[in-house]
């Protein structure tokens, strides 16, 4: 039988497969949903802990296992309170959104000269509110000062709030300079995207980037390449479609509704000695259903779920979380 080339290998969903310009995802597109009623911000962040395993009595509708108690793992994220620095207005063009203003909080943290130049003192009646606007949106920065990663310099991002621009504007008034919490964005049991960046795998064969097969083992130079391309290269030139070495990894990418399980306190979380290359967990953390992307202590951005699956209720089940250590115990 012939031997099938595969001159074009991978997916093209995402080109080009290239590094993420920085360690956490821009969010290009806010969903705001008619079910929610009060004013808040559309999305939160955290820092990825790692993995464990709870024990979960689950109590979806249409499942096999309703009512019993089943294994569930989990990724923890510890979120320590976000911070607003700034308020942004924004009007719709033909171009997308555009800045119309910006003023600052009076009080900024002093962590935040270390990612930008911090702007001089003013007040809100000295940056007037423009009347033409149509969307108010919060510059917040983390602050991971609060956690035990060894890191101060903070990360800066926007947060869409939901609401009209009055209602917008008016709670941006109030959380200019002050704290939000995760508890005040999400609740448990809902569904959230979640936006990472992967672990950057370094420079990688076509193998092993694209799953092209092995050749022939009597095949010359090498098996671990992509072999004649016959008429794909009549060109002149090896095609940009065909797989080749290259580096792997590092991609900013989104994940679709995972389920939030439980917005904890650490008490509930830490065991002794913390989690393995990270510590221990020093604020508030949300407890999400399987495998998160991204490396450990890296940021992750959450928002609410663009798609939610219908078929899923926002329910939140009843945990009775174990560490691997105590499970051997209990099984034994």
């Amino acid at each position: 039988m012939p031997t099938t080339k595969q001159p074009r290998r991978g997916s093209l969903q995402y080109w080009p497969r290239k590094r993420s310009k920085r360690a956490f995802p821009r969010i290009r597109i806010w969903h705001k949903t008619k079910e929610t009623k009060d004013v808040k911000p559309l999305g939160f962040a955290g820092y990825k802990v790692g993995m464990t395993h709870l024990i979960i009595n689950d109590n979806r509708k249409s499942s096999t296992t309703k009512g019993m108690d089943i294994f569930c793992p989990a990724t923890i994220i510890e979120c320590p309170p976000l911070k607003a620095a700034s308020i942004k207005f924004y009007k719709k063009t033909v171009n997308g959104l555009k800045t119309v203003s910006e003023f600052c909080a009076d009080n900024p943290e002093k962590e935040l000269a270390r990612a930008i130049k911090l702007p001089k003192k003013q007040s809100m009646a000295e940056n007037k509110i423009p009347s033409d606007f149509d969307e108010v949106r919060l510059l917040v920065h983390t602050m991971p000062k609060l956690t035990g990663i060894g890191k101060k310099k903070p990360e800066i991002f926007e947060i869409a709030i939901s609401g009209n621009k009055e209602e917008q504007l008016n709670y941006a008034k109030n959380k200019i300079g002050k704290e939000i919490i995760v508890s005040e964005v999400f609740k448990e049991g809902q569904q959230l995207d979640v936006h990472a960046v992967s672990k950057g795998k370094g420079v990688q064969g076509p193998v092993k980037r694209f799953g092209i097969s092995l050749k022939h083992h009597k095949s010359e130079k090498g098996r671990r390449r992509p072999g004649s391309l016959g008429a794909w290269n009549s060109q002149g030139h090896i095609m940009w479609r065909t797989s080749q070495a290259g580096k792997m990894g590092y991609h900013a990418r989104v994940e679709h509704n995972k389920w939030l399980l439980k917005i904890g306190n650490p008490n509930e979380i830490n065991k002794k000695g913390g989690f393995q290359h990270y510590g221990v967990v020093n604020n508030t953390c949300i407890l999400i259903k399987g495998s998160v992307i991204g490396a450990k202590k890296r940021l992750i951005r959450l928002t609410e779920s663009f798609m939610p699956n219908k078929s899923l209720i926002n329910i939140s089940p009843m945990i009775e979380y174990v560490h691997s250590n105590q499970l051997n115990q209990k099984s034994a």
